[in-house]
């Protein structure tokens, strides 16, 4: 064979390559509404930019006469690419070989493009379309899911790490995407479970359907395992590229800065008037968010789970930042299980990877009752309280009303090491609401008075008192637990200075080999 022979050789066996599974499974993913898996590096990575990685590796295994069938690539595609010029590494599972299902040697080719992610310092994509190990290889396909495990486990809180569910996900398969910060799901062609339907049906004699026990609309708003639910794949590929956005490369880098043209003195006289005159009405924080910070540009994560308390990232003069905020539109803004779950995991990952948090608080307290107290919310509860505690970047803390008992504690106060921590006048700070806490504090004195008008203006009156002595951020003002009281138009403003004052900001924890968070 000749040189010329042997290029045209290699010219082939690409194109075999790139034919997966060959063009019927092709037309048959089409059909589903599926992409493959290079259609879909293609639509995410900046055109031109991919280097694959062990195209021609194939199978070892011998048994049940699949040794008869061998596809170049084994189901995987492997490699790395650019996203808006930032390295990142990349597989994508191909569901025309084998139904996706993983191998030895597919598992040992999305170790490398892992292992090099750790090398240089990038992030790791993963799409996923499986149909779980395969059957055949037995234990060496679930020692291949083991290793992947180990490799998400090891970058964790190192590089990040991106998981994209765009078909099935099932069985031992599920644990690589739960390792990993991020997971986006799609609707209608994406699911997600441990066991499915006919498993279920076996053992518990439930009948539910792929959709109803794992689908894009139960781990959005039901479990809350996948943090965004795109309508399509485009609009997923799209929704990873704007995430990437905000994230640096590594734990030893900043988040790319992005020139800022949205004045930084911007005011927005409409926060002044934003907090109803009574108390107890809502109104939605994503309104403050939104005119708050750069090009009123929010990236929201968890939209549709735990919606008392709002979590994502937004820029303040170009500088990423992630955001939490009490919703009081949704349950008052209470913090449940849900929220204190959700909230944790998200401060944990930016402070990880560097990025500054700004925390807008209006929380009546925790949620009280015997599903929240069977469920562990102490426990719960305890995770965001610890998370901002450890947290080492700046930490910048907006009280927009109310601010109660444990629950002030918790939301990033200044004695959980929260850097600068303003209130607007709106603010109540205090153990607990005016009308509670003259339940406990007068509830002799209120029980003597007999005439029944007489009672309940000695109620108004006695909370007017308490709310001007405690329900106010000037008593906290005074023991310097709160750095300033704002004008909530100036909020913008004040942010940033405080986000620019902290920009090198150094706080080591003790040393040690990791913290106990309560799990």
């Amino acid at each position: 064979m000749n040189n010329q022979d042997k290029i045209q050789k290699l010219i082939d066996l690409r194109v075999e390559a790139k034919l997966g599974g060959g063009e019927k499974r092709i037309e048959a993913q089409h059909e589903k509404g599926k992409l493959t898996a290079r259609e879909r590096i293609s639509m995410l990575l900046d055109e031109g930019s991919f280097e694959e990685y062990d195209m021609f590796v194939t199978h070892r295994c011998d048994n049940f006469g699949i040794e008869k069938t061998k596809f170049l690539g084994d189901g995987v595609v492997t490699g790395q690419g650019t996203i808006d010029g930032r390295i990142v590494y990349i597989y994508a599972q191909d569901f025309t070989v084998f139904g996706g299902s993983l191998s030895e040697t597919y598992a040992l080719k999305i170790c490398k493009v892992m292992d090099m992610a750790l090398k240089v310092g990038a992030p790791v994509i993963g799409i996923n379309d499986s149909g779980g190990a395969r059957i055949q290889e037995g234990v060496t396909a679930l020692a291949g899911y083991a290793e992947i495990f180990q490799r998400n486990i090891m970058a964790s809180g190192v590089v990040p790490q991106i998981s994209a569910i765009f078909g099935p996900c099932a069985g031992g398969a599920v644990y690589s995407p739960a390792l990993t910060d991020f997971i986006l799901m799609t609707k209608d062609t994406s699911y997600m479970f441990v066991t499915g339907p006919k498993v279920v049906k076996t053992v518990t004699g439930e009948v539910v359907t792929d959709e109803q026990l794992g689908g894009a609309s139960v781990h959005g708003s039901k479990s809350g395992v996948t943090h965004f639910v795109a309508e399509n794949e485009e609009e997923g590929m799209l929704l990873i590229r704007k995430l990437l956005s905000y994230l640096p490369q590594n734990n030893l880098e900043d988040a790319p800065l992005v020139p800022c043209k949205d004045p930084i003195n911007r005011l927005e006289d409409v926060l002044n008037t934003v907090i109803p005159e009574n108390p107890n009405k809502p109104y939605d924080v994503k309104d403050v968010i939104h005119a708050i910070v750069d090009n009123n540009e929010f990236l929201e994560i968890h939209r549709n789970y735990a919606q008392n308390i709002v979590v994502g990232f937004a820029r303040f003069d170009g500088v990423s930042t992630g955001i939490v905020a009490n919703q009081p539109n949704y349950l008052a803004g209470v913090l449940d299980i849900n929220a204190s779950r959700k909230a944790a995991r998200f401060v944990r990952f930016c402070d990880a990877f560097n990025i500054p948090i700004v925390t807008l608080v209006d929380v009546p307290g925790f949620l009280p009752g015997t599903t929240q107290e069977y469920g562990g919310i102490i426990t719960h509860g305890a995770k965001l309280l610890f998370a901002y505690g450890e947290a080492t970047v700046p930490k910048v803390t907006v009280i927009l009303r109310k601010a109660y008992g444990g629950a002030y504690c918790v939301m990033s106060s200044k004695h959980l090491r929260g850097d600068v921590n303003y209130s607007w006048p709106s603010g109540e700070i205090a153990v607990m609401g005016p009308k509670g806490a003259i339940e406990v504090l007068r509830h002799k004195k209120i029980e003597a008075i007999e005439d029944e008008a007489e009672r309940a203006a000695y109620v108004v009156q006695a909370e007017a008192d308490y709310k001007e002595k405690f329900a106010n951020p000037y008593n906290a003002a005074r023991y310097g637990y709160i750095d300033d009281v704002i004008e909530p138009r100036n909020t913008r403003f004040r942010i940033i200075r405080a986000l620019q004052s902290l920009a090198t900001k150094k706080v080591l924890n003790l040393p040690k080999k990791h913290s106990n968070l309560p799990l």
